[in-house]
Parts: C-alpha cells; sequence; structure tokens
C-alpha cells in the first residue's frame, strides 16, 4: 500500500504533468488563432483578386467586341471607298475610317490609361497570379489549422487518458502546423496540395 508521502508526490507530479499539458494547449490554441487568421485573409484576398480578374476579363471581351464592330465597319466603308465618284464624300469617307482605324489601335494598346486590351489582359493575368497565390496561402494555412486543431484534441485526451505519447504527438502535429504555416507565408507555391 502506498504511503501518504508517495500518493502526494504523484498527485504533485500529476498537477505538474497537467500544467505543461495545458501550456501546450495554450500554445496550439494561439498558433491555430494565427492560422485561422492568415488562412481567412488569404480567403479573402482570392475572392477580391478573382473578382477583379473576371471585371478586367468582361472589359477586355467589351473591348474586344467594340474592335471586332469597328474593324467591320472599316473594312465595309474600305471595299465602298474606291467605288465613291464624290470627291467630298470620299474625304468624308476616309477622314472617318482614320478615326475609326485610330480608335481600332486605342482599344488594342492605350498605355497611358491602362484600358487597352492589351493591358487589360496583362492586368487580368496578374489578378489572377494573386488570386492563385492566395489560394495556395489558404490551402496552407487550412492545414495548419486542422494540425493545430487536432493537437489540441489529442493534448486534452492526455489529460483524460494519462498517456504522454499522446501529448509528443500533438506538439509534433504542432511543429507540422508551424510548418504549414511557414510554407503559407513564405513559398505558398513550394508544396501543391490541391
Amino acid at each position: 500500500m502506498a504511503s501518504g508521502h508517495e500518493i502526494g508526490e504523484e498527485i504533485e507530479h500529476a498537477g505538474h504533468s497537467n500544467k505543461n499539458i495545458a501550456l501546450l494547449i495554450a500554445v496550439l490554441a494561439l498558433f491555430l488563432a494565427f492560422a485561422t487568421a492568415a488562412g481567412k485573409g488569404a480567403q479573402t484576398a482570392a475572392i477580391s483578386d478573382n473578382v477583379q480578374a473576371s471585371d478586367l476579363w468582361a472589359f477586355f471581351q467589351a473591348k474586344t467586341i467594340r474592335t471586332t464592330a469597328l474593324r467591320t465597319a472599316a473594312e465595309s466603308l474600305e471595299t465602298e471607298l474606291p467605288t465613291e465618284t464624290n470627291p467630298a464624300a470620299r474625304a468624308l469617307g476616309d477622314k472617318q475610317l482614320k478615326r475609326w482605324k485610330d480608335t481600332i489601335a486605342r482599344y488594342d494598346s492605350e498605355p497611358e490609361t491602362g484600358e487597352g486590351r492589351k493591358e487589360l489582359a496583362a492586368r487580368a493575368k496578374g489578378a489572377e497570379s494573386r488570386r492563385d497565390t492566395a489560394l495556395a496561402k489558404y490551402h496552407h494555412f487550412e492545414v495548419a489549422s486542422a494540425a493545430f486543431e487536432i493537437g489540441i484534441v489529442l493534448a486534452s485526451a492526455t489529460v483524460i487518458t494519462g498517456l504522454v505519447a499522446l501529448a509528443w504527438i500533438a506538439g509534433g502535429l504542432g511543429l507540422i502546423g508551424l510548418g504549414f504555416m511557414g510554407i503559407g507565408a513564405f513559398a505558398p507555391h513550394a508544396v501543391h496540395l490541391f
């Protein structure tokens, strides 16, 4: 039979062990909060960049439609002008043809406003690239969050079961979570998850 002193030592050891487990849970919860916040921020950025890319591609398509309509009108006028016998009407037609061709060129590329088709396509591709990076970050932060959550559950189970191995696994999951947070923050395209 155990003496009172031995029982007191066991209770003290269990209390000290539970404090360590509680500290582990607190640290995992702290990093879970960081990973969750970073994941939500990346998700919001991905949605915003996706909307921007969609808007830019729609603007690009509108410019393409306008260009096509003007090009069709210009080609039609070009075929009609050689048959025009009235010099005033021909001069007016030439003037209109030049305006349309200038507008077509401006719709194709307008560096000063960034709203030519070439510039719109480049901006849309940039928004898509930012979206893809934000999604990659989001996925890594989600994996980190899952690792922290499972670690918290296992650490909590350690208190109930007394199996110290669960605490070690929880700590390992915490390290894995930190690793995925680092990948998400600094090298989101280094590991492809989805």
